[in-house]
């Protein structure tokens, strides 16, 4: 398929897939994985307010494991949405930071994270009446 015909394509989808020019759609579905993804969501809304140290941002995020800490600042910091920066001291401080491009995610972070805690007791209920709480 040409150029030309893969514009077509999109341009008749309805909603935000019609913004996808096709030939970047796989890469924009693993942007929106990682962006999407809920410990880049809690990390990213962590550091909203400034620059935090490993340790306070394993403390500040219920439920984070240290290895998936690890592994989504890495990802967060390969994809330029955190800044990490190393101490040679004993012992070894590495504080991390939001990028400008980090900090552009920062009020879509926070009212996702906020409607989330605004509508968690009605998707709970739901849940329920479906028997599918605690599975997700």
């Amino acid at each position: 398929m040409d150029a030309a015909a893969a514009q077509k394509d999109t341009a008749a989808l309805p909603g935000p897939c019609a913004r996808m020019p096709v030939e970047h759609a796989d890469f924009i579905r693993q942007v929106l994985d990682r962006v999407g993804d809920k410990w880049t969501l809690l990390v990213i809304g962590t550091l909203q307010d400034g620059l935090l140290r490993y340790s306070d941002l394993q403390r500040t995020i219920p439920g984070i494991s240290q290895r998936m800490l690890s592994r989504t600042l890495a990802q967060l910091h390969e994809d330029g949405l955190v800044t990490r920066t190393a101490y040679a001291e004993v012992p070894p401080r590495v504080e991390y930071a939001l990028t400008p491009l980090g900090t552009s995610l920062n009020d879509i972070v926070a009212s996702l994270i906020d409607w989330a805690a605004t509508h968690h007791d009605d998707i709970r209920q739901h849940r329920a009446r479906h028997g599918t709480l605690g599975t997700h």
